[in-house]
């Protein structure tokens, strides 16, 4: 359904896409530009929006059996520098303390880029029998590193994030448990967010440094560029060898664990908004919306009008729906248009003549429908508006994301289609780094995986003319 642009302070996305994000980050009262670059401030909305996909990943996280425990935010260089792939990785990225009050450190300490190096050297000193494994350990905590280029939740100097770590007995172990916490990421995308993901492997040149496997959920954001919105990583026994972390096993024998890690960041919320967002504003699904419902009372200076709009007010928060009551004094246009840019997932209007009829309106943000519901069963008819609005996010999304996936046989042609349409380009490839990089170079693509649903396009590489491996997708990603 179309609808009419009512914030024009919000940049349109169809005339500058970076601008449009960026109005809608600061607009919408998600973030504040701090004194120092790339170190945003999350204001309460874009707080109160992480908290609630927080509170649902920890709850996944422990019925699965993860334990919450904290590490410390310096890492000496001397353990970073165990693990050399690791080390590389992350050396353009890492802030270092050389000063402790007025005295020079004698060994200077990286502010986290992320914690494996910490979990290993902790796991050293307290595994010992098989009867220590698994350990299942997360921690929500913000890491440092120091890009370039920033944006608010895209690209970050400091964001937040959980990273789990995991340590097991064997190698069939620790596989399973990359290919759970993936498929926990791809529930959160798809049910919670409704993101729709494609699943597989990172390629190795796009894997995590010091990874065995990467497994990856990218999702197609609005303008159709990927975002990698969750990585769940198999380091096989390299980290526990360059740590020398050993239990003995059954048979008294000593043996190394295999060791993984996985995470997803602030940067989800970017994903959030770049695949619902309009034109006026954001579009939460009710799941992680902080408001999932708004009571508008209309000419609220009428007798009951007030009293009506708190009655279906504590019905709601009875029945455990987020809601609100604006009574402020502002006009009905500004309430409608202010919580339309905040992304509220249903709007009730409640006036004298819907109180007559016994009935108020609900207006769905998704697509701006109107559903007439009782008075008399409010709570139900709110629960379902909420039901059909993170589905039909769902639907959209998962509509721009098969529409825009297209087969090619060539390089040229698939440059041709990413430039024409965008989306996820989809060959065939032989495996070989040099048509990865070409690709990058000649068509502006990077792998974005190697899905898990495989098709067979032909039996050559479309780079290189070899045969052919394995279907893949390429994109333009954030």
């Amino acid at each position: 359904m179309a609808k009419e642009k009512k914030v024009n302070a919000i940049t349109d996305m169809e005339v500058d896409f970076a601008q449009w994000f960026t109005d809608v980050c600061v607009k919408a009262e998600l973030i504040d530009y701090s004194g120092v670059k790339g170190l945003f401030i999350m204001r309460p909305y874009g707080y109160a929006i992480w908290e609630n996909i927080q509170s649902w990943m920890d709850k996944r996280f422990k019925e699965l059996g993860h334990e919450n425990v904290s590490m410390p935010l310096l890492i000496p260089e001397s353990l970073l520098q165990k693990e050399k792939d690791h080390v590389e990785g992350f050396a353009p990225e890492c802030a270092w303390v050389t000063i402790g009050g007025s005295e020079e450190l004698q060994e200077k300490l990286c502010i986290r880029p992320t914690s494996e190096t910490l979990f290993c050297d902790h796991w050293s000193h307290v595994v010992h029998s098989w009867r220590d494994l698994p350990m299942k350990y997360n921690q929500w905590c913000s890491v440092l590193r120091w890009e370039k280029t920033t944006r608010p939740f895209l690209r970050g100097r400091e964001f937040l994030w959980q990273e789990g770590h995991t340590l097991h007995a064997t190698a069939e172990e620790a596989i399973e448990e990359t290919e759970t916490m993936l498929e926990v990421y791809a529930e959160l995308c798809e049910k919670v967010l409704s993101m729709p993901v494609v699943r597989g492997l990172k390629t190795d040149k796009e894997k995590f440094a010091g990874a065995e496997r990467t497994y990856t959920v990218e999702c197609m954001m609005h303008d159709r560029k990927a975002l990698q919105s969750g990585t769940s990583h198999y380091f096989g026994d390299g980290f526990a060898k360059a740590y020398g972390i050993a239990f003995s096993d059954k048979n008294n024998t000593q043996q190394t664990p295999h060791e993984t890690s996985w995470g997803v960041s602030t940067r989800i919320i970017g994903g959030l908004i770049m695949t619902h967002g309009d034109n006026n504003g954001l579009v939460l699904p009710p799941e992680v919306a902080p408001i999932q419902v708004v009571v508008v009372p209309v000419a609220q200076h009428k007798p009951g009008v007030l009293e009506k709009a708190d009655e279906v007010y504590a019905a709601l928060k009875a029945a455990g729906i987020r809601v609100k009551v604006d009574d402020s004094d502002n006009s009905l246009g500004w309430k409608c248009a202010q919580y339309e840019m905040k992304g509220v997932p249903v709007r009730l209007e409640l006036g004298p003549r819907d109180i007559e009829n016994g009935v108020c309106v609900a207006v769905r943000r998704d697509n701006f429908e109107k559903i007439t519901v009782n008075l008399d069963d409010v709570v139900n008819g709110v629960k379902d508006a909420l039901a059909l609005v993170q589905a039909g996010l769902y639907e959209k999304a998962n509509k721009n994301l098969t529409e825009h996936i297209y087969e090619a046989h060539s390089l040229e042609e698939a440059k041709e289609l990413q430039e024409k349409n965008g989306g996820f380009i989809k060959t065939m490839w032989c495996g070989g780094l040099d048509c990865e990089v070409a690709m990058k170079e000649k068509a502006g693509m990077t792998s974005r995986c190697i899905p898990f649903k495989q098709e067979n396009l032909g039996d050559t590489c479309p780079i290189c003319g070899k045969k052919a491996e394995k279907m893949i997708y390429w994109g333009v990603a954030y």
